[in-house]
C-alpha cells in the first residue's frame, strides 16, 4: 500500500446524528491491494475510490462497522416478500465499472429525486468526470451490478470483490421502482451471490444507532458489528 496523503478533517456537523459533530481520518492511496483493503475494512475503515477513511470522533463511537455472515443469514418475512417480488424479474448483470451514459442518467435521476424528497444538495447532471473519479477509477477489483427491468436500467450498485468479502460501496436506482424496495433487494442479492461464490461475509459499511436511514442494516440477521475491542461480535 502506498499512501499519498493522510489527513484528519476538522469537526463538522455529523451527517448521521444531528446533535453531534464528526471528524474523519482520510488516506489518499496511490495503490492498495484487495487483501490490504480487507485488512483495513476488518478494522473499521471504508473506501470511496482512492480515499480510505474512518471516523475519529472525540467522545463518540456511534459508527459501528457491520457485516453479515452469509452462511447463517435468514431473511425475515418482509425480505422474503421482496425476494418473491423481484427474483427473476430484476437481476444483476456483473460488469467492470465504466463511464456509461445509461448509468449516469440513472444516477442523475436518482440524485434529483433525493434532492426533492430529502433535501440533498443540488446535483450537476451529466458530470462524466465526477462519475469517473467516484466509481470508475478504483485501486482494486470492483464490480458494477446493473439491474434491468423490461430492458430498462433501474438499479446500479458498486461492490468490492475482496478475498473474503463482498462489500457494498454505493447503490442508486430509478425512483419509479421504489415500491420494490430496490436497496434491500441489492443487499439480498449480494448475500445470495456471496453464497454462490463461497465468500463468507457481506459488509454494509457503518451502522449508527439512532440514525433512521441506517435502520435497514440491522434487519439482516444474524449480523455482526465491530466492537470497541476490535473484535466482531453478534449484533443484538
Amino acid at each position: 500500500m502506498r499512501i499519498a496523503l493522510r489527513e484528519v478533517s476538522p469537526p463538522s456537523p455529523c451527517g448521521y446524528l444531528p446533535d453531534r459533530d464528526w471528524r474523519m481520518e482520510h488516506l489518499r492511496v496511490e495503490s492498495i491491494t484487495g487483501d490490504e483493503y480487507q485488512c483495513l475494512m476488518e478494522r473499521g475503515w471504508r473506501h470511496f475510490g482512492h480515499w480510505v477513511f474512518r471516523p475519529v470522533c472525540e467522545g463518540c463511537q456511534a459508527c459501528q462497522s457491520i457485516r453479515i455472515p452469509v452462511a447463517t443469514f435468514q431473511p425475515n418475512r418482509s425480505q422474503r416478500r421482496i425476494i418473491q417480488a423481484n427474483s427473476g424479474n430484476i437481476e444483476p448483470v456483473f460488469r467492470e465499472p465504466k463511464v456509461d451514459e445509461e448509468a449516469i442518467e440513472l444516477f442523475d435521476r436518482w440524485h434529483h429525486h433525493q434532492t426533492e424528497k430529502k433535501g440533498w444538495p443540488e446535483h450537476e447532471s451529466g458530470n462524466y468526470a465526477s462519475f469517473h473519479d467516484s466509481f470508475v477509477d478504483q485501486p482494486f477489483a470492483v464490480e458494477a451490478w446493473y439491474y434491468y427491468l423490461d430492458r430498462k436500467l433501474v438499479g446500479l450498485g458498486f461492490v468490492d470483490t475482496l478475498p473474503g468479502a463482498l462489500s457494498a460501496i454505493y447503490f442508486t436506482y430509478d425512483p419509479a421502482i421504489l415500491p420494490r424496495s430496490p436497496g434491500i433487494w441489492n443487499v439480498l442479492r449480494m448475500i445470495e451471490e456471496a453464497k454462490r461464490r463461497g465468500i463468507p461475509h457481506v459488509y454494509l459499511g457503518y451502522w449508527v444507532e439512532g440514525c433512521a436511514i441506517m435502520d435497514y442494516k440491522r434487519k439482516f440477521m444474524p449480523a455482526e458489528i465491530l466492537g470497541p475491542s476490535g473484535r466482531w461480535i453478534p449484533a443484538t
